[in-house]
């Protein structure tokens, strides 16, 4: 369920539907990583009595399948497998080595095979398998177990880069997201940093890429695995100094806070050391709970998220994750969570657009065309509401918290709800468009002022459900795409640059079916509510 969370952020749609815009690169591409090459794989695969490929070949596709049923873009999926990222790889670990940074050495230490990675003794302790009594020694961070090894490797001086990583997070201190894990990462730098062991003897870990001047060891495996950012940015055929042509250096990276230290000091380290461009932030968000307890398959407390997208919808689970995800702090999965927040969506959004678009008092076209806004107070506070949102949203944005951005439509559509009960354009006309209150159909009573007003109502509901269709499109492109097409928006001017107040004064037929009751709604009734 992380991975499916990290997925489904938003910077890529969010840049994607920039693109026409001068202000913004032309470039935005969403690369998907399955790193392959580790021994918690090798075991695996040793487990199922597979070669290591064939279990590797068999196992991603799901990856696939999920990005799939999520709906979920992406330019690349990569493979650490892949022929041209082991290309990459080599190259970028002879470039290290022809600069001073890699050298050969004894390396004893706990190493964690779950974690992949090695653990000072002041990070593991002495546990107990409550279920079994077995002790074990553990990561103290991460509790996964840990085993003594002693070996000959290759090492990576990370010691030395100390001093220049913090001159780039003085620089940059926005790098990492949300800062109090920035403030973290530079705690950990100032406390001093070890070579890093970066290579494992090819007995104890056979499938991986190996070490190009020394078929005895292989790459470890976040080495490894970190260049793959590079691999499908044409790394090392770019042109120097025009690397972003081809997607490098990355905008975001999304990653979980379990591996901030790879991301964070690892792979600036290993960037620097090549004087190569460095990612421009990285994300890093909390995890997800079930019942407060740590998600784990060797527990069996874990949400499949097949399961959950059957039974909700993509774009429900989308729209719950990026709602109630937790960046800085983790958050607890609930079916009954998802229900709610539907419900409150349905409600707000869906019942919106009903009743706008299923109006037969009036003619959202023809307010459209007028394109006229009331000066009277409750509409003119309405309009600034509507007016500052897209840059209220891109503000959020900007700041990576898509959770927020998403609530600040939200609230916009709640007041929208409010305003149109407040003007209740249904209470002025009857069903055939006569303003009520008439006892003939006097030219003075339907009077252009009365339908001035009625068209202007009509006019700022219609906009705001077709900005906020705008900007939840890369929450929920199926609904949004359902609401704008109810709307009649052309297809064209969808982008978030028609996301402002009279940006579109050429919609109002509707595209598809507007129903009646239930069938056509934007937010049906879920299939399951328990």
């Amino acid at each position: 369920m992380g991975g499916l969370y990290a997925a489904i952020t938003l910077a890529y749609r969010w840049l994607r539907s920039h693109t026409t815009l001068p202000v913004r690169s032309s470039t935005s591409m969403q690369e998907i990583q399955r790193t392959q090459e580790t021994t918690q794989i090798q075991r695996a695969a040793q487990k199922a009595g597979q070669e290591v490929r064939a279990f590797c070949d068999e196992n991603h596709k799901s990856f696939q399948v999920l990005a799939e049923r999520a709906d979920i873009q992406y330019d690349h999926f990569i493979r650490t497998s892949d022929p041209d990222h082991r290309f990459a790889v080599q190259h970028f670990w002879l470039m290290l080595k022809e600069r001073g940074y890699i050298y050969s050495s004894k390396h004893e230490g706990w190493y964690s095979v779950s974690d992949e990675t090695f653990y000072p003794p002041s990070s593991v302790h002495l546990t107990l398998d409550p279920s079994t009594g077995r002790k074990f020694m553990a990561s103290q961070e991460t509790g996964k177990e840990v085993e003594w090894t002693s070996e000959n490797n290759y090492h990576f001086r990370l010691s030395s880069l100390r001093d220049r990583l913090l001159d780039f997070y003085a620089k940059y201190p926005e790098f990492v997201q949300p800062s109090t894990r920035m403030q973290d990462v530079v705690q950990q730098v100032k406390d001093g940093l070890s070579d890093l062991s970066v290579s494992r003897p090819v007995e104890r870990l056979s499938w991986g890429i190996p070490v190009p001047d020394d078929t005895s060891q292989t790459i470890y495996v976040w080495l490894d695995a970190l260049i793959n950012y590079l691999t499908k940015a044409n790394y090392p055929f770019q042109i120097p100094g025009h690397e972003h042509a081809a997607g490098w250096p990355a905008d975001v990276h999304v990653i979980g806070k379990d591996i901030v230290r790879f991301h964070c000091i690892y792979w600036p380290a290993f960037l620097l050391a090549l004087d190569l461009p460095l990612p421009k932030q990285i994300l890093t968000h909390a995890h997800w709970t079930l019942g407060r307890e740590k998600m784990s398959k060797s527990t069996g407390n874990v949400v499949n998220p097949f399961f959950a997208l059957d039974r909700f919808s993509s774009d429900v689970i989308r729209y719950y994750l990026i709602r109630d995800g937790g960046i800085r702090d983790d958050s607890d999965y609930d079916n009954a969570y998802i229900i709610q927040r539907y419900r409150d969506i349905q409600g707000t959004y869906g019942n919106l657009v009903s009743r706008v678009v299923r109006g037969k008092e009036w003619n959202v076209q023809r307010a459209v065309e007028a394109g006229r806004i009331d000066t009277e107070p409750e509409a003119e506070r309405h309009k600034t509401v509507v007016e500052e949102l897209p840059a209220t949203v891109e503000y959020w944005m900007g700041k990576l918290q898509p959770g927020t951005a998403m609530k600040e439509i939200l609230k916009v559509l709640d007041q929208t709800n409010k305003y149109i009960d407040t003007a209740a354009p249904w209470r002025r006309t009857d069903q055939h468009g006569n303003f009520k209150g008439c006892i003939h159909l006097s030219t003075r009573m339907n009077s252009p002022s009365n339908q001035s007003q009625l068209d202007s109502i009509i006019y700022l509901c219609a906009e705001t459900i077709r900005i906020c269709g705008i900007l939840l499109q890369p929450i929920m492109p199926g609904r949004m795409k359902h609401v704008l097409d109810l709307l009649g928006v052309d297809e064209g001017k969808r982008m978030l640059r028609d996301a402002v107040l009279g940006g579109d004064r050429e919609y109002g037929v509707p595209m598809v079916e507007v129903g009646r009751g239930k069938e056509g709604t934007v937010f049906p009734p879920l299939r399951s509510e328990f």
